[in-house]
């Protein structure tokens, strides 16, 4: 009876955000079919005979994907707040073993490669982040009004991952998302916003116009090219120049599906950080508005499942996988449009990759656990 009782108790048996989930299913379908048009190209041009190769891979991503998000989604998120010290230890672990075990690609060092599988840890530590921080939060509430546990110890935690993965892996996309990620649940929790403002913004500019100007002279470039893509077009503003042609090509209702021209090695892999451009030069402005849209729907519901939940943790944990998703959507969408400086940020169920689909899937799942648990009478 005991055993049962405990099995039981790990099961959620509630109904979960049907809207919720039929958004993520008609995401990724997309994602999956703009993969294909995309990557034909460059998977021929690799393969010689083989145009899926990358299809293929995604498709192989998001069956296991599927599979998590509906496993996950049965089990009580609380296990999440029970073992969140755990699962924090594990992502600086992963994170560390890409110094060791690192594969490079693209000049950057950020895949963890096991022999049997290689995948990204600063994609499984966005999730990791998040629990932690909604776990702690919620452990701390009472206290987050002093400016001891309410801003400095929280990014004092977060020093060592920042470390990591901004120096040693050279991933300023991920830092950022770390970053605000943070920030956006401390300030959901109740710490005081008066703090980031006195502290936070000063140092935070600080140390951004230090990493751009002294730390690492590449980005000073990015930051110069964002200004004026054109000065060097055959260089450094190569990829945001055929970017705004992809985008410009489109015009309102594209070019028709799968009729891409920069997707033929003009853009540089196309299927992977500027995805939504080869998107918007098929499907034009109606199809960006329609994807757009269905990321705000995801976003909209996600925010709902925060407000519904049981308690303070689930309230925190949701509302940071949904910023998560609209982070990522957002700077995304801002670089391809060069409406922000270039940094390697996928778009979420779009962009090729399987370690951020089945991660991003998985947190799906978690957010439906949420909901399940929210809608139980």
């Amino acid at each position: 009876m005991a055993r049962k009782k405990k099995k039981s108790g790990l099961i959620l048996k509630g109904t979960y955000d049907f809207t919720l989930l039929i958004t993520v299913f008609i995401l990724l379908g997309l994602g999956i079919v703009t993969v294909l048009s995309a990557s034909s190209p460059t998977a021929l041009n690799e393969t010689g005979d083989n145009s899926y190769k990358y299809v293929m891979q995604q498709i192989k991503a998001a069956a296991i994907g599927i599979f998590l998000m509906f496993v996950l989604s049965k089990v009580d998120y609380k296990i999440w707040q029970k073992n969140y010290k755990v699962i924090f230890t594990v992502c600086i672990l992963l994170l560390l073993g890409v110094c060791i075990l690192g594969a490079s690609s693209g000049g950057a060092t950020r895949w963890l490669n096991l022999g049997f599988i290689s995948f990204q840890p600063s994609e499984l530590a966005k999730v990791g982040v998040i629990i932690f921080y909604a776990a702690w939060l919620t452990k701390n509430k009472d206290k987050l009004k002093s400016i001891k546990e309410g801003f400095f110890i929280p990014w004092m935690i977060m020093v060592p991952m920042v470390f990591i993965v901004l120096i040693l892996q050279n991933h300023f996309s991920a830092t950022l998302v770390l970053c605000a990620l943070v920030a956006i649940l401390m300030i959901l929790a109740g710490c005081r916003i008066r703090y980031f403002i006195m502290l936070g913004v000063p140092v935070a500019a600080i140390g951004i116009i230090a990493l751009i100007t002294i730390g690492q002279g590449f980005r000073l470039q990015r930051l110069v090219t964002f200004f004026d893509p054109w000065q060097d077009l055959a260089d450094t503003g190569w990829q945001i120049v055929q970017s705004l042609y992809a985008i410009g090509s489109g015009g309102l209702f594209g070019v028709g599906l799968g009729e891409s021209k920069q997707k033929y090695l003009y853009i540089p892999e196309p299927h992977n950080d500027f995805i939504f451009a080869v998107l918007a030069e098929e499907l034009g402005f109606i199809g960006c508005a329609v994807v757009i849209i269905l990321f705000a729907v995801l976003i909209w519901r996600g925010m709902t499942v925060s407000m519904k939940a049981p308690d303070m943790f689930g309230s925190l944990l949701a509302a940071g996988i949904t910023s998560m998703i609209g982070l990522q959507v957002l700077i995304n969408i801002a670089v391809v449009t060069a409406s922000m400086p270039v940094t390697g940020m996928a778009l979420p169920f779009f962009s090729y990759g399987g370690t951020a689909l089945m991660i991003n899937l998985a947190a799906m799942g978690i957010l439906l656990s949420i909901s399940r648990a929210g809608n139980k009478e």
